[in-house]
């Protein structure tokens, strides 16, 4: 798990062939990837926000309670194992499209991996600075699309022109899915568990 997570951070291409190489009943075997690495910005947003704090403008560190950080915490973490797991879906779904042989398991591993940069930089959350955490949230989506591109034809067996469609049709299907998911944190925080904040 260690290897596939450094291997796509340093050498992508080179890591996407050994992860198109894995037989099924191996590949089967990089699932609980996602569930792993997911409880690293779980971790690093719930000891950042109850701990550490941030500031507005000059003022004292505002925080969220723990039982309140521990419920959204909660949330978001099940958000992104379902979200990579739905993307992954979307993944096997569309593969037949575009001449792809694959099964439900593989788009979910391929999604897995295409997170892995989103999932790592996550740990910023251990130290919640709004415009350090969104620059990097930025660059690490910047980068995962570039995984995607890459991946998607090795892994899937296609053309780089259909590799390319393919991949231009699975950020399609995550931007919508951001969109969602942005409108129910909203109705979340609003008709269910608002956070509760205090400051110290």
């Amino acid at each position: 798990m260690l290897t596939h997570m450094l291997g796509l951070m340093l050498q992508p291409r080179r890591q996407w062939q050994l992860i198109g190489s894995l037989s099924e009943r191996n590949l089967r075997r990089q699932v609980p990837y996602v569930i792993v690495l997911a409880l690293l910005p779980a971790a690093a947003w719930y000891f950042g926000t109850t701990q550490v704090g941030w500031t507005i403008g000059t003022g004292t560190p505002v925080r969220i309670t723990g039982q309140s950080a521990l419920e959204l915490v909660a949330v978001f973490y099940c958000t992104m194992v379902l979200a990579v797991t739905a993307i992954g879906y979307f993944i096997h779904w569309m593969a037949k499209t575009y001449g792809a042989e694959t099964h439900p398991l593989k788009g979910v591993v391929v999604a897995g991996f295409t997170a892995t940069p989103i999932f790592i930089v996550g740990i910023a959350g251990i130290y919640p600075v709004l415009w350090l955490d969104i620059l990097l949230a930025t660059l690490a989506v910047a980068y995962a699309v570039y995984l995607l591109y890459l991946g998607i034809p090795i892994v899937m067996g296609v053309s780089e022109e259909r590799g390319f469609l393919f991949a231009s049709a699975i950020i399609t299907v995550s931007l919508v899915m951001a969109v969602i998911i942005m409108v129910a944190t909203v109705l979340f925080w609003s008709y269910v568990s608002a956070p509760v904040f205090y400051s110290s």
